[in-house]
């Protein structure tokens, strides 16, 4: 009855203190301190609140089921200990099927459950749109990105633009001198991805955006997602791809539909329209250098 009563009066200001502390969380923290949040509430795409949820909520069940282990352990030590005047070993038990049963259909519960859930949130990230409202062919390559814009139809692009990118460069301390290539998309806007390769594989990650995807040589992977935040956000290649895979890096601008149309129309104006060239399979100037890049070439 003591023992009941201690618990009851050390769980009861845990509880207080825990409550206190869930209703002080801040979106980022709330979150489990991911990327793509502000202090507002605001994420970065219509995908990243239900990435950073399957994220949390596996930590907290995870925490959970350490914290419940640590305590039946630290209770074992200290029930079980020998006590002064005892020798020897302590009674031994062989079986106790309940504990056993516990111990097994518990973790077979725990793996069922992080299964559905991850495969339900991926089939959601995974299902691709129909009809976009715009469409864009990102192409990686050692060490670069390029991104063609299509319209709103990968297979059948109307008037495509494009931009052909160089692998960053870097001073002695490390800072990139030069512009590292940039990816426009308009916000709340229905978005899809055509992820190809043109030497290696490569893996496109937008780090706010919590997700990512590969892109192998000769076949064609899409992303779908619809951008909610304007703003600009780091990507990255996320596969090793060669010697400078550190230096293949992007930027996402994510911008009103009218500034969006105007991009679109900047490079029509400077003639970079039709498909990309594959004969720019690979990088035309040497990382590092200082050496121009090749200028892209269109059909």
């Amino acid at each position: 009855m003591r023992v009941n009563r201690r618990l009851r009066w050390v769980a009861l200001p845990l509880a207080i203190a825990s409550a206190v502390t869930l209703a002080a969380c801040s979106p980022t923290t709330a979150n489990g301190f991911l990327p793509g949040f502000d202090e507002g509430g605001g994420q970065a795409t219509n995908h990243t609140s239900m990435i950073a949820g399957l994220w949390t909520t596996s930590w907290i069940v995870v925490l959970a089921v350490g914290v419940i282990t640590w305590a039946l352990m630290g209770w074992a030590a200290i029930a079980y200990r020998r006590r002064k005047g005892q020798s020897g070993l302590p009674v031994q038990l062989r079986y106790n099927m309940p504990i056993e049963m516990f111990f097994t259909i518990t973790p077979v519960i725990l793996v069922l459950g992080f299964f559905a859930f991850t495969a339900r949130d991926q089939a959601i990230l995974e299902t691709q749109y129909e009809n976009p409202d715009v469409c864009v062919t990102a192409i990686g390559k050692q060490w670069a990105w390029d991104f063609q814009y299509n319209g709103n139809n990968c297979d059948d692009p109307q008037d495509p633009v494009w931009t052909m990118g160089v692998q960053a460069q870097t001073d002695a301390e490390g800072n990139i001198t030069n512009d590292i290539p940039e990816l426009v998309l308009p916000v709340n806007k229905k978005v899809t991805l055509q992820l190809e390769s043109r030497d290696v594989i490569h893996s496109f990650w937008i780090v706010d955006f919590l997700y990512k995807k590969d892109m192998y040589p000769g076949r064609e992977n899409y992303w779908s997602f619809e951008p909610t935040k304007e703003g600009t956000f780091v990507g990255k290649c996320a596969e090793l791809c060669g010697q400078y895979h550190s230096m293949m890096l992007f930027n996402v601008k994510v911008v009103s539909e009218s500034e969006y149309e105007n991009y679109i129309a900047s490079l029509k104006a400077k003639g970079q329209t039709g498909d990309i060239d594959d004969a720019f399979d690979r990088q035309q100037n040497a990382p590092g250098t200082g050496a121009p890049a090749a200028e892209g070439a269109h059909n």
